[in-house]
Order: structure tokens, then C-alpha cells, then sequence
């Protein structure tokens, strides 16, 4: 059994769907970060020291011994990759573009939304410099998606479906919300509406549906920003997820 620290947001998403598509068995512990649940001591202590979900708890790791802590989402991703054998190949240069798109998602893709999304939607006053500036950075990086799905015809790392897609599409999701239509990318366009009709991709993305909250109260924007999220709370700001 696999405890799922977890609450329903992109990174949470991507080891949801890792979960579910696996066929693993889980148990989904909730980890509410508009209430700085990530900041307790015992999340921190036992679960996560860099105070994020998603993490999680291998009670039966392969190979037997204790319990396997883990967090951050892609870390997660190859761990039950290499747990169950799928959707990462097991060596050579395969296995290597995987991790390069699974990399360019945690350092790029990811960043980008989360930064872009604060300033658009979160933040407590306007600064258009930085709506623009991660705006532009988040259109180049879904074009560079789309010219790779362009040269696979298939996935993201090549022909099949792997942690690299799995990783990619909660951010992907949030298109509408970023103002960016997928009209204009042709290829992610495909990609996008064949892997989220996955079974698996599906009841990821619905786990803890119930439990996001469509309007962030001052309380949970305290506890996901710090104090103030507008320029004056950038320098406290804190990532919650």
C-alpha cells in the first residue's frame, strides 16, 4: 500500500494519474495547503523537510525493508516507474529522453504556469511587466512542446506514453485559466485531448475534486503566499505545492 500526501493541484495531479494508471494500490491522505498543512512539524518531520505535497509513503517497497519517503512530484514519477516497470524504459537512450522531457517539465513547464498563474490571478495587485515576462516564457515553452509532438507523431519523449506525458499534462490543463489557446498549437492540441481521455489520466485528474476550493480565502492565500502576494510579499512568498 502507497500513503498519497496530497491535495488536488498540477503537481499533486501527476502522481495521482501515476497511481491510477499503475494500477497501484493507494490510500489518499489529504494535505491542505490553503491551510498550511505542508507546514506542520509532523509533515515535515515524517514525510516532507521541503514542506510540499506530494509525497508519499512506500509501505511495501520492492525488495522488502522499511518504508520509503519520498517526495516531489518527478521523483515520485520515476520511483513508481521503476517500482512497477512501466512508462519509463529501463535503460539506455530511451530512458534518457523521458527523463530529459520529465526534466524540462519540473524545471520549465511547472515554474513557468505556477509564476505565470500567481501574477495573473493570485496576486493582490496588478504588475504587468511580470504578467507579461512569464506570459512570453509560457508560449515559448508550449511551443517548444508542440514542435516535439510535431516530431514524435505520438508522445512526448517519442511512440509512447510515459512519465514524461503524465508529467506535462496537469499544466497543460490549465490552458484556459493561462489565457493561451490551443488552437494555436496543433500538435499539443492531439496530444493533449488523446491523453486526457485516458481511463487512468481521468480518475487521476479526479481525486479530491471536492476538495478544491473555486475562490481562495485570506486565510488560504496567507498560507500559499506569506504575508501579502502582491511585490511587496514576493521576497515571503512560499511554494505550496
Amino acid at each position: 500500500m502507497i500513503e498519497l500526501h496530497y491535495w488536488p493541484t498540477p503537481n499533486g495531479w501527476t502522481c495521482s494519474i501515476m497511481l491510477e494508471e499503475c494500477g497501484l494500490p493507494y490510500r489518499m491522505v489529504p494535505v491542505n495547503i490553503g491551510r498550511g498543512e505542508q507546514f506542520t512539524p509532523e509533515f515535515v518531520a515524517l514525510i516532507n523537510p521541503h514542506h510540499r505535497m506530494p509525497a508519499i509513503v512506500d509501505t511495501a517497497p520492492s525488495g522488502g525493508g522499511a518504508p520509503v519517503e519520498l517526495g516531489e512530484a518527478g521523483a515520485i514519477l520515476v520511483y513508481l516507474a521503476d517500482k512497477t516497470g512501466r512508462f519509463l524504459p529501463a535503460q539506455g537512450f530511451a530512458r534518457m529522453q523521458v527523463l530529459q522531457w520529465l526534466m524540462w517539465q519540473v524545471g520549465g513547464l511547472g515554474p513557468m504556469t505556477g509564476q505565470h498563474s500567481h501574477f495573473l490571478q493570485y496576486a493582490s495587485e496588478e504588475v504587468p511587466y511580470a504578467i507579461a515576462r512569464y506570459g512570453n516564457e509560457l508560449r515559448r515553452l508550449y511551443g517548444v512542446l508542440d514542435q516535439q509532438l510535431g516530431r514524435t507523431g505520438g508522445h512526448v519523449a517519442g511512440a509512447d506514453f510515459s512519465i514524461a506525458d503524465i508529467a506535462a499534462l496537469p499544466w497543460i490543463r490549465m490552458h484556459n485559466a493561462q489565457r493561451i489557446d490551443l488552437a494555436a498549437y496543433p500538435h499539443l492540441g492531439r496530444w493533449y485531448g488523446t491523453v486526457l481521455a485516458r481511463p487512468g489520466v481521468q480518475r487521476g485528474l479526479a481525486l479530491g475534486r471536492e476538495l478544491r476550493a473555486p475562490v481562495l480565502s485570506e486565510a488560504a492565500r496567507e498560507a500559499l503566499f506569506g504575508s501579502g502576494s502582491g511585490t511587496q510579499g514576493l521576497a515571503r512568498q512560499r511554494r505550496a505545492d
